[in-house]
Parts: structure tokens; C-alpha cells; sequence
């Protein structure tokens, strides 16, 4: 049976590991490279490590502390933010990331995925979305949650995958940060249409809401979590002997 993976979430913004509320108010937190060196060591299946504003300001993806980052962990990592070309792609791989992940650069361009998965393979690339329900309908955000692009997020999803997305990280904008639990109906929608793993983002408050989360929606493949990580509410050995009580597989 395949593991569930507990995935901790860096949102880097000039150098430093920064954490909001809804894609709002953002705090420092910590240096992304200690950080990950401490994830590495303490159990996390995988690190994502977002470049959060690199979309907005229209530049490419820091890479001096994504180099560090990457060399100092044993872990699979994912990088996004600024991604709009398979030569990003490139420069990304090369600086030690496994997974290179998409958001606006795929809407602005959706034939980047298919393009990086000939290239890199599918499993290579990563398709970000970040949701908000608007009018009764999940709509994709761009730019870090800042712009309603007016697409429908199920559509977009199922686009994306049909073209090579290897894998869906799903952000639901109105859960982040909130800490009452992942959006399960908005995930749940994702799954019906995808064959590939689905990692949830957005929402998580305490262990329990990981376990309701693998629970309620076996096909969901990961959880991930940026906060509670960061500030110690939830250590990643507890909530792993936790979902193994619960008869959900871990790799402890």
C-alpha cells in the first residue's frame, strides 16, 4: 500500500520563510535553508519550497538559496514560483529541486506542461492551483492568490493533468491558513477527475485534520502544511504515529 506523505510548505519571500492568513498578512518565520535542514531530519516525506511574490514582480526564481536548500536535505523537493519557461525548468533541476512546480506561468502559457513533460517526464512536473469559490464555482487565482483568472478550477485540473501534470497540489485559498481543517469538498472534486496523486494544501490545524483528511478522501496521496510545522503546534513524528494508529500508512 502506498504511504501517505506529510509534505512541510516554505513560502520564501527576499530570503525568508514567511506565513500569512488567507494569502494575507504575511510574518517572517525563519531561513528557509535551517528550516529545511531541520524538516529533512525530523521525518517530512517532502519539502515544497515556493519563491511566493516571484509571479507578481515578474522575475525569475531566486536560486542562491534554493542551491543551499537543496544541498543540505535528503528528501524530495519541489520549487516553484516565477516558473514560465521549460529553460526555468532547467535552472531549477539544476540547482537540486526533483519536481518543478506550475501556477501563473501555466495559465499564462498552458502549454509549458506539456512541453516540460516531454522534456522532464510527468513525473517531473507539478501543477499548483490555487481555488477560491466564487459564485458557487471553484475558480483558479494567478499571481499568488492575488487575481481571479475567471477559469474553473476543475476544468483547469483535468486540462492540466490530460496534458502531463504528473502530479496536482491543490491550494484552497479559502482554508489557508485558517487552521479549521483542509477543504475536503474542494478536494474531493479534484479527485473524481484525476488519476494522478493529489496533495492538499490549505487549512490544516492540528492532527487530527490530517487524519480526517486520508480518511474521508483515501485517494488524496499527501498533506501539506506550512504553519503549524513552522511554529511547533504540530510535530511531524507525533502526527505520524498518529495516522499510523489509525491504520493509515506512513513511512514512521
Amino acid at each position: 500500500m502506498i504511504t501517505k506523505r506529510i509534505i512541510p510548505c516554505l513560502d520564501v519571500r527576499d530570503g525568508r520563510v514567511v506565513k500569512g492568513v488567507n494569502f494575507q498578512g504575511l510574518a517572517d518565520v525563519d531561513s528557509p535553508v535551517e528550516l529545511a535542514k531541520f524538516y529533512s531530519g525530523c521525518g517530512a516525506d517532502e519539502l515544497v519550497f515556493y519563491d511566493i511574490t516571484a509571479s507578481a514582480e515578474g522575475r525569475a526564481l531566486f536560486t542562491d538559496i534554493l542551491t543551499q536548500a537543496a544541498s543540505s536535505v535528503f528528501i524530495p523537493l519541489t520549487v516553484g514560483g516565477g516558473i514560465r519557461t521549460v529553460d526555468d525548468f532547467d535552472r531549477v533541476l539544476k540547482c537540486g529541486a526533483d519536481k518543478v512546480s506550475v501556477n501563473s506561468g501555466a495559465i499564462r502559457d498552458p502549454s509549458l506542461i506539456s512541453q516540460a513533460a516531454k522534456r522532464y517526464g510527468d513525473q517531473c512536473v507539478v501543477l499548483s492551483v490555487d481555488a477560491k469559490r466564487v459564485g458557487g464555482q471553484f475558480r483558479v487565482f494567478a499571481k499568488g492568490g492575488r487575481e481571479d483568472t475567471g477559469m474553473d478550477a476543475i476544468e483547469w485540473i483535468r486540462s492540466g493533468v490530460k496534458n502531463g501534470a504528473g502530479e496536482i497540489v491543490l491550494n484552497s485559498i479559502d482554508t489557508d491558513g485558517v487552521k479549521n481543517g483542509f477543504d475536503l469538498e474542494m478536494l474531493r472534486a479534484v479527485c473524481d477527475v484525476v488519476d494522478v496523486p493529489v496533495i492538499a494544501s490549505g487549512g490544516a490545524g492540528c492532527i487530527e485534520h490530517f487524519v480526517t483528511l486520508f480518511e474521508t478522501l483515501p485517494k488524496v496521496d499527501a498533506g501539506l502544511a506550512a504553519s503549524i510545522f513552522h511554529f511547533g503546534e504540530v510535530k511531524i513524528p507525533d502526527l505520524k504515529q498518529a495516522l499510523a494508529a489509525k491504520g493509515i500508512p506512513t513511512r514512521l
